[in-house]
């Protein structure tokens, strides 16, 4: 990967729906050689998809939370039994496994608080293994594009 790849890149994270032609001008290639790029690119798996970002609350979800679940134990099966379970659940947007203090980091976009109240108690909290929850509610987010 190149200087030219990594242009390609930063002006299609920015606007994936960018036409070929103002891809190619923005970065100082002709059309045909950027789109070559750009499909050896999504072939090799670098570019994984192009997607709509849609505002939450536009669509019912307009709080967003951070979770901190701590698991009460750390079994293969009990890993995965939460695992499957969380991904399963409504209003999950991302899970990630990190380290620290909590074991997984869910972010959670539900249309209020009363909504965020149920789904802690009546699904998060049920998932199989865990032992705290802590939420993080989201005031602001900063945009850096």
């Amino acid at each position: 990967m190149d200087e030219v790849d990594r242009a390609i890149l930063a002006v299609l994270e920015r606007n994936g729906r960018i036409s070929n032609s103002e891809l190619a001008a923005q970065v100082g290639l002709s059309p045909s050689p950027c789109l070559r790029r750009v499909r050896s690119l999504e072939e090799a798996g670098v570019i994984r998809g192009y997607r709509a970002v849609i505002d939450p609350a536009a669509v019912g979800r307009g709080l967003r939370v951070f979770a901190g679940v701590r698991l009460a134990r750390h079994t293969r099966t009990e890993v995965v039994a939460f695992e499957q379970g969380v991904m399963a659940v409504p209003g999950v947007v991302a899970c990630h496994h990190i380290t620290g203090s909590f074991d997984y980091l869910i972010q959670v976009e539900v249309a209020d608080l009363p909504a965020y109240e149920e789904f802690h108690a009546n699904q998060l909290a049920a998932l199989p293994g865990v032992a705290t929850v802590n939420s993080f509610v989201i005031m602001k987010t900063l945009d850096t594009a």
